[in-house]
């Protein structure tokens, strides 16, 4: 299937189906030096992982990851490298119904006019699942930036539906299974997915992620713009229906007067901008929001049609996400990672010997 190789330099290709034996991905461009071993992607693939909480999908997956080659002694090689996780627990029984109907707000039958095939197993290349492979890849990207430049990516889910989830602090991101920077409201979004559970129902989330210690001068002008691709990347997240660089949408009903980030000798006063100016970065955080919508895999009966164009009803069953934004900021962390990572070797191969009479200035304080 085309559509499923992303970056230039550092390409991570994704393969497998939800179902299949398993899934994975090859990355192909990784600078050779690198200490990495599976215990470094692991961490990174336990925080996505189904089944740590009753607030998502109950399918158990270990999601061990193993790495077939481009790693020798404990070190990349710069061959490529792949990354194979086996599936063991899945229940393709449970779309039995769905072979001859079509989701409502799923890839089902978009995927059937443009293949003509039908694999109801998980939604096959449509599902969530293969978000594991591009946060295994992420983790490798996230270690060579942390190593080489000091990046660091943190994401959070800053809404869950109607319900705005204040920040409060880094802190508390990692001790919920909301990965919500507020640790009061936690209850407040625990009742909401069991009712929501309760319903048979689902609903949407926004992830908002931030790179800090990105190096100034990423991207290239017009098409390979490094927002343009980090929206490309994100919006190639399975229900992610909008991207936000910076301020996003809420540009608009500001004046040039407010949303110009001003510079001063001590560095930048703000970064509505969300640290790219003309598509390049400018050393401040990277500042990135996703929209995804609400889980298309429900139990309440919808509308929809059979192959022949029939009418019919569809009820889904299964183990499925309320809310796939739950799991979604690991996600988003690792998307942004690799295109950092890849945008940081395009830069050096083109740009690695321009020199500038002053450093960078300074990014402004965290947002």
């Amino acid at each position: 299937m085309s559509g499923s190789t992303l970056g230039e330099l550092f390409r991570v290709t994704n393969f497998g189906e939800s179902h299949g034996p398993a899934i994975g991905c090859v990355i192909d461009g990784c600078p050779p030096g690198l200490e990495l071993s599976e215990a470094d992607i692991q961490a990174e693939l336990d925080r996505r992982r189904p089944g740590t909480s009753r607030h998502v999908t109950q399918r158990n997956e270990p999601d061990a990851v193993e790495i077939l080659s481009g790693v020798y002694e404990g070190q990349t090689t710069g061959a490529p490298i792949c990354l194979l996780i086996r599936n063991t627990d899945q229940r393709s029984k449970d779309y039995g119904n769905l072979l001859d109907t079509f989701r409502p707000g799923h890839a089902d039958y978009s995927y059937w006019r443009k293949y003509g095939v039908r694999d109801p197993r998980g939604g096959g290349r449509s599902s969530a699942r293969l978000t594991a492979p591009t946060v295994a890849a992420g983790a490798v990207a996230r270690k060579w930036l942390l190593q080489k430049h000091g990046t660091r990516f943190i994401g959070w889910m800053s809404a869950l539906g109607a319900t705005e989830i204040p920040f409060e602090g880094f802190e508390h991101i990692p001790n919920n299974p909301f990965f919500a920077p507020n640790a009061s409201i936690i209850p407040e979004l625990e009742a909401q997915m069991d009712q929501l559970r309760r319903d048979g129902d689902s609903i949407g989330a926004r992830i908002s992620v931030i790179a800090q210690g990105v190096p100034a001068g990423l991207g290239e002008p017009l098409f390979d713009r490094l927002d343009a691709d980090i929206a490309h990347a994100m919006m190639g997240l399975n229900a992610v229906k909008g991207v936000e660089i910076g301020d996003g949408f809420k540009s608009v009903a500001q004046r040039g007067s407010e949303h110009g980030d001003e510079l001063t000798p001590e560095g930048f006063t703000s970064n509505h901008a969300g640290g790219v100016l003309g598509g390049v970065s400018t050393g401040q955080d990277l500042v990135v929001s996703i929209a995804i919508k609400p889980t298309s895999s429900i139990r309440t009966p919808r509308a929809s049609i059979d192959r022949a164009g029939n009418p019919t009803t569809v009820q889904t069953f299964g183990r499925h996400d309320p809310c796939v934004g739950i799991r979604a900021t690991p996600i988003a962390e690792a998307l942004l990672a690799l295109v950092v990572m890849d945008h940081v070797l395009r830069h050096r191969a083109q740009c690695g010997d321009v020199v500038l009479p002053l450093p960078p200035i300074p990014a402004a304080a965290p947002r």
